[in-house]
């Protein structure tokens, strides 16, 4: 199978290594912008079929702050924009979907199998099962730390100018 990789000064070249995005890269892929971007680096990516990203958890995050004081957990919403913005790089990349915004249809079938505190990282693996008349698609989306799953479920999106 042949990958792209790519770096923000190199253009996308053909190699059997995974790609990595920085969040630079992926900050022009997605519109979410501090506090909301929550993915800091894509460690594995197939072009419009799947993508690993991966989530450092720390302390210092507005949430933490007030879910809960005493004992910190990151809130499960978030896990899931997580997932979904992973699932948004491998969508944006979509020649179909190029000038596109990619809002939430749906949620099915989402899990949650462990909590998720500071010094955690999140490992979330997006494969996009379908995108029907260019408007709607569903993605299967997993988190897990280390090793552990620690959420999962299916993400339904809609496509809008």
């Amino acid at each position: 199978m042949t990958i792209l990789t790519h770096t923000p000064s190199t253009p996308a070249v053909a190699t059997d290594q995974p790609t990595v995005l920085t969040v630079e890269d992926i900050q022009k892929l997605l519109p979410h912008r501090y506090p909301f971007l929550l993915v800091d680096r894509i460690v594995e990516y197939v072009p419009g079929e799947r993508a690993v990203g991966i989530k450092n958890v720390t302390f210092n995050e507005p949430h933490f702050q007030g879910h809960f004081p005493g004992r910190a957990i990151m809130p499960g919403v978030l896990i899931v924009e997580a997932m979904a913005q992973v699932g948004g790089v491998v969508l944006m990349q979509l020649p179909s979907v190029q000038g596109k915004l990619s809002l939430f249809a749906g949620i099915d079938k989402v899990r949650f199998r462990r909590p998720v505190v500071p010094g955690d990282q999140l490992v979330m693996t997006v494969e996009l099962l379908c995108v029907k008349q260019r408007r709607f698609g569903k993605m299967q989306a997993r988190a897990e730390v280390a090793g552990q799953l620690a959420a999962e479920g299916e993400l339904m999106f809609s496509l809008v100018d």
